[in-house]
């Protein structure tokens, strides 16, 4: 049976709530009745209001949910009383999800903290170790009740590419199975090699006992992972200091602190995958290398230069063929796992809990929380308009602001309602939709692999492609303009991997952000400028954090230019290159941002008050830039107003022949109308705007923005996904010189699942010992039933035992991968009986 599909059975997950009931706790409007008339006038959102509010307690969903106060939750929900309650309830529903993990972050600080403290996880081997002394199995099925599965590699067991890289994965799996004795005795070898000493069965380091500081989240099931772990690490003669924390009490440590400072040794880390990730490449660097965020944390990363040159390889997506793409990810989930800055622990299913009017697009991977489509679908049945409460754990969590603000996954999900991406990602497949786009052309040189999915863009092959030497390739800080690729590359011309020719709808220049400003290529061309800006030394925005993640960049970026603007036509060139055009279109379409709201933090972070990164903060000693709360707003209100006077255009030789001067004061003076009216400065594009924010309370207000260009139902198709559901059937005992005929079922509702729908279906089969043994492909039986037969060779050659037959099915209709398993044993040969 389908592992997912076993975990779904008694599994609820995604959302929780929160609880501040409007202060009247008037019934909310519910809208109107949706006719096909009233749905062909609306614009934007399909409801008209929705409080954000915070809630902490889980066992308040289902009730919350049927008093009608609230109508969904943001965050997975892994009591299985709470699943229950939520599932029997018929005023309650849920949406399943697969993209949320639990992993366990190291420090690899050392082999000493600032203060001479030892920290063993310097070590690689100590880390490695540790997969050893973690019995996944126990975590997911005591400890999360079913409603996890083991996961030890860097890619989700929920998306293509664990199925594709399964012979690997089930290596390294057996590799670093749970043997507690094993792991004991590296780290032993490790420790005395540091210099400790073992006395009265606790480890000693200069006189002193080593006390690692485990970092725990208390505010979900992480408190019992927390306790499990460091039970492990007492047992074979560490101390162990656990400190739980919330959310936010954490972050100040492990993510924005300094790790030298040794605040903490281990955190139990938890991630979501707002989108499928059909192409899990970047993962490598992303986890692993100083590449993946900017905080310090990351910038304490060393991994093996193998390791980084394969991350940045895979990054860039610099492989020849598929098959060489599968070796380097081979190569690299086993680097990884000798890393091991993090030991990734189980995948979660998570259930996204709304109330059983409500209607919304989850995402598979994200749910409720990590939807791109949410703000576009989320409505009563049958109904338009009205208002609604959401609950959520954490709001605010973090400063906000577009450069390099918060990253929690519930700020981001109302950041991402705010916005109007060019494209969005089909909730079910993680195949790039157009959005802002009329179509795209795709071009890559000969031997770059791409495949194309969709019909709304154009893919064509070419032996050479070379970059116009008028594109732009860069920024001269010092100089303020901006470099052509002709002035970089004088002698022989620039030649990319890919081009995209991005061709935007009708009249998108012109369309209003939500301070009634119209959009115009400046909101395209400065996010660009300033990440050049922040990676130059003799600028006075350089930050170093930003650094790599820009180097990364600048390895493959090759050169853009406009073709026209209007209709916009915007031509990127590049050496990245990804398996899925519409991803590869996705990541080279620029997103625009109100110029005149980061001209003020430009301006605060230029004068030394605020600064857009949490490590340009730590490191100036001032203030996170904070768009819609706390100390940033009054310096802001500065600013604004000199920018109003002055007329202040930033990088104005560049942006100057795509700004007019009126457009300067316009902006200005619509932007102040907003903050006199909304208190923040949080300018958006998308269906809701951020109507107000209340910090002290822990709630925020979003509306509809009724000067939206979209008709209200524009992605109401994206409505359910086509999950496969797999199962078999064959003998439980084979004897010797018998064949075995299994029979694997493919349906989804009950129903059988097309045979052309389906992509790839192969089986994998292991001996005894956990070995791969064999694999190929079943045949075709029709109605969804597919069949394989091993003969008594084939028997014969696995021995006597218990094995192993699984199946491996990925489909064109959603993009995360089914699995079954037949476990059966064979019989050794039985002694002929002679008579006496």
């Amino acid at each position: 049976m389908n592992r997912w599909a076993v975990a779904a059975g008694v599994a609820l997950l995604a959302v929780v709530g929160l609880a501040l009931l409007p202060a009247s706790r008037a019934p909310l409007s519910t809208g109107e009745p949706a006719t096909p008339e009233a749905l062909a006038e609306r614009r934007g959102a399909l409801i008209d209001r929705l409080v954000f509010t915070q809630e902490n307690d889980p066992g308040r969903v289902t009730g919350l949910l049927e008093t009608g106060s609230h109508q969904a939750f943001v965050q997975g929900i892994g009591s299985i009383p709470v699943y229950r309650r939520l599932r029997d309830a018929p005023g309650a529903d849920y949406d399943l999800a697969y993209g949320s993990s639990v992993e366990l972050t190291l420090n690899p600080v050392g082999p000493t903290f600032r203060d001479g403290r030892l920290n063993p996880f310097h070590v690689p081997a100590i880390r490695e170790a540790l997969h050893q002394l973690v019995d996944r199995d126990y975590i997911a099925e005591e400890l999360y009740g079913g409603l996890a599965v083991p996961r030890w590699l860097p890619i989700s067991t929920a998306f293509p590419d664990y199925a594709r890289l399964a012979e690997t994965a089930r290596a390294l799996e057996l590799r670093y199975a749970y043997d507690p004795a094993a792991a004991e005795a590296t780290i032993a070898r490790e420790m005395r090699a540091l210099g400790a000493t073992r006395e009265a069965g606790r480890w000693h380091h200069r006189g002193e006992p080593v006390t690692l500081i485990l970092l725990i989240r208390n505010d979900d099931e992480r408190r019992r992972v927390g306790d499990y772990l460091a039970n492990q690490l007492e047992d074979i003669g560490f101390a162990v200091e656990r400190r739980y924390r919330n959310a936010e009490e954490a972050s100040r440590l492990w993510i924005a602190g300094d790790p030298a400072a040794g605040q903490w040794h281990l955190y139990t880390g938890g991630w979501i995958s707002i989108v499928i990730q059909r192409d899990q490449a970047q993962n490598f660097s992303d986890f692993y290398t100083p590449r993946g965020r900017a905080e310090p944390l990351w910038q304490a990363y060393a991994p093996s230069p193998e390791l980084d040159a394969l991350a940045e390889r895979l990054e860039r997506r610099d492989y020849a063929d598929w098959d060489e793409r599968q070796a380097l990810m081979a190569r690299a989930l086993e680097l990884a796992m000798q890393d091991s800055v993090r030991l990734w622990l189980v995948d979660r299913l998570s259930v996204s809990a709304r109330a059983s009017n409500v209607s919304v697009a989850a995402d598979l991977a994200g749910g409720l929380a990590g939807s791109a489509l949410w703000p576009y679908t989320l409505r009563y049945e049958g109904r338009l308009g009205g208002e609604m409460v959401f609950g959520t754990p954490g709001l605010l969590t973090e400063p906000w602001n577009p450069i390099a603000g918060s990253n929690w996954i519930f700020d981001r999900m109302i950041t991402r309602a705010l916005a109007d991406p060019p494209l969005l990602p089909d909730p079910y497949t993680g195949l790039y939709r157009p959005q802002r786009l009329e179509h795209a052309e795709v071009t890559v040189a000969e031997g770059v692999t791409l495949t194309r999915s969709l019909d709304w863009l154009s893919l064509e092959r070419q032996a050479r492609i070379v970059v116009p030497d008028d594109a732009w390739l860069g920024w001269d800080a010092g100089e303020g303009r901006l470099v052509t690729v002709g002035e970089a590359h004088p002698e022989a011309p620039l030649t990319a991997r890919t081009r995209v020719r991005l061709h935007y709808e009708a009249g998108y220049l012109g369309q209003r952000w939500h301070d009634g400003s119209r959009r115009s290529v400046a909101d395209l061309l400065l996010p660009w400028l300033l990440a050049f800006e922040r990676a130059d030394e003799a600028s006075p925005l350089f930050d170093a954090a930003h650094q790599p993640t820009f180097e990364a960049y600048r390895q493959h970026f090759r050169g853009w230019r406009i073709l026209s603007t209007e209709p916009l036509i915007i031509e990127a060139y590049s050496d990245q290159g990804f398996p899925d055009a519409e991803t590869l279109v996705a990541a080279r379409a620029p997103q625009a941002l109100p110029w005149h709201t980061l001209a003020l933090g430009i301006l605060a972070e230029r004068r030394g008050e605020l600064a857009f990164s949490s490590h340009q903060a730590d490191r100036r000693g001032i203030d996170w830039l904070n768009l819609v709360a706390g100390p940033s707003l009054a310096i802001l209100e500065r600013y604004l107003g000199e920018a109003r006077e002055r007329r202040y255009l930033p990088f104005a030789a560049a942006l100057s022949p795509w700004v007019e001067e009126a457009e300067i004061a316009a902006r200005y003076a619509a932007l102040d109308d907003w903050v006199a009216s909304r208190g923040h400065y949080w300018v958006g594009d998308g269906p809701f705007e951020l109507a107000a924010v209340y910090p002290l309370e822990g709630s925020l207000v979003l509306k509809r923005f009724a000067d939206f260009p979209d008709r209200a139902g524009k992605w109401l198709a994206l409505s359910q996904a086509a999950l496969p559901e797999l199962t078999t059937q064959g003998p439980l005992v084979v004897n010797a010189g018998d064949s075995a005929e299994v029979r694997l079922s493919v349906t989804q509702a009950g129903e059988p699942y097309p045979e052309a729908a389906i992509e790839a279906i192969y089986y994998l089969l292991f001996d005894g010992q956990g070995r791969l043994a064999g694999r190929g492909e079943p045949r075709p039986l029709g109605q969804g039933e597919w069949g394989l037969t091993l003969d008594a060779e084939r028997l014969a050659a696995l021995g006597a035992g218990a094995h192993r037959l699984e199946f491996i099915l990925t489909s064109q209709r959603v993009a995360l991968p089914g699995f079954a398993s037949h476990l059966f044993a064979t019989l050794p040969a039985r002694a002929e009986e002679v008579g006496l």
